[in-house]
């Protein structure tokens, strides 16, 4: 176990790079299993979560090398085998669920642990198994184990249930080798799943409608081998820029793409929050006050993504009046609003989407728990901007999604070490 000791109440300073799109990374991997040919993936975020991606596909067989710093050499050659996989770290880690439509498009048949991750709500894999078996996939339940087998992929027009980041990208990634057109419904349009898409068409795909809800997939006889450099994280560079405003900072955010964060941006206008855009960059500088707004509500791309609600949160109990936080993805995602009132803070628990908040709050450091990624996330805003000192305990969670956030934050003036228990 480990832990944040924090001494808050420093605003932070200076400049600080967004490393790669967690979100992109993970399928862009599982992507390489679709050619035996390489593949060199470049600005690769050194997170838990893709290095334990890249454990995974080792452990099948998937002979790696790293060129640079954050560029990997990947070849899944003649030698990969499923049965080989490292079941172990599928059972833990929620991204895994990502291999389903790689290893269906290669092998036709394989079995996986039902993959693990954040506690976060219900998080349904019907959807992915709906959208595979209309492809041609029989998905059977067995010891703790889904078995896939097809004899072959047909494409066909699928209607998506819900708008579900990973049940598109799995269906992208089958439909690319499967007989004729695969077209999507209900797609979702996240930057990451436009990345992947890109992706995919370099390695020879054919994918149309990046950006919309409706995707078209004509299927190929075989990928090849390509190089592709990962987007840059806009919920890192959102995270970033709330912790910024939160502590009355002044911080340049490089490394971004603004329009992905067009509504994020929007909202922090709403509360009053200085910052200006350039082309690659975000700059945050300090304000004396900060208003609340109606309501923070997540939605799908192009809404407020749900993993930068919990972070506007604290940022609402900074703010004058009451701000609504709702969260219309995920009923799981409140848990943090508990160690914000540890804190100071002025929050209601509506219901497992809604909470109140009401500010300004001071906030005074606490002992705290991280309950998941962007919770954790969320609870290290609110020790940087508290008066005295927090411990943040389970931070394991934090490194995730974030690349050594605390070495980040001590070049921003944080006051920030980690503690091995």
């Amino acid at each position: 176990m480990q832990k944040f000791i924090i001494n808050g109440g420093k605003p932070l300073k200076g400049e600080v790079d967004v490393r790669g799109s967690k979100n992109a990374a993970t399928p862009i991997l599982s992507a390489c299993l679709l050619t035996k040919e390489e593949c060199i993936i470049d600005n690769i975020p050194l997170i838990t979560d893709v290095l334990k991606m890249i454990e995974i596909l080792e452990s099948m067989g998937v002979k790696t090398e790293w060129i640079e710093k954050r560029k990997l050499k990947i070849k899944a050659g003649d030698n990969v085998d499923p049965e080989k996989m490292d079941f172990s770290i599928v059972g833990n880690m929620r991204s895994s669920i990502l291999l389903l439509g790689s290893l269906l498009a290669r092998f036709k048949k394989f079995k996986i642990q039902q993959p693990g991750g954040c506690i976060i709500g219900a998080r349904p894999i019907g959807v992915h198994f709906d959208a595979l078996e209309a492809l041609g996939a029989k998905i059977t339940s067995e010891n703790g184990f889904y078995c896939f087998e097809a004899g072959r992929l047909v494409g066909k027009k699928i209607v998506l249930k819900e708008f579900s980041v990973t049940a598109t990208e799995n269906l992208m990634m089958a439909a690319t080798l499967a007989e004729g057109t695969t077209t999507i419904n209900i797609a979702a349009i996240e930057p990451h799943v436009q990345d992947l898409a890109r992706f995919l068409n370099k390695m020879g795909a054919r994918i149309k409608g990046l950006g919309i809800h409706t995707i078209q997939i004509q299927g190929v006889e075989k990928l090849h081998g390509a190089e592709h450099k990962i987007i840059p994280d806009p919920i890192e560079a959102g995270t970033f820029a709330i912790a910024a405003a939160a502590t009355k900072g002044n911080i340049r955010i490089n490394n971004i793409n603004p329009h992905e964060l067009d509504l994020v941006l929007e909202k922090l206008k709403e509360l009053g929050v200085n910052f200006k855009t350039e082309k690659n960059r975000l700059t945050i500088k300090p304000v004396s006050r900060l208003n609340a707004i109606r309501k923070i509500e997540t939605r799908t791309y192009p809404g407020i993504p749900t993993d930068l609600q919990a972070p506007f949160a604290v940022l609402a109990t900074q703010a004058e009046g009451t701000t609504l936080i709702h969260d219309t993805l995920y009923e799981g995602r409140l848990a943090y609003i508990n160690e914000l009132n540890k804190m100071g803070a002025n929050a209601i628990i509506c219901d497992p989407h809604r909470a109140l908040i009401t500010g300004p709050t001071p906030l005074y450091g606490q002992d705290i728990t991280s309950f998941d990624l962007r919770a954790g996330a969320t609870l290290i805003i609110a020790a940087l901007l508290a008066q005295g000192q927090s411990t943040i305990e389970k931070v394991e969670q934090v490194d995730r999604g974030y690349e050594k956030i605390e070495e980040r934050l001590k070049k921003l003036g944080a006051d920030i070490k980690r503690v091995k228990e």
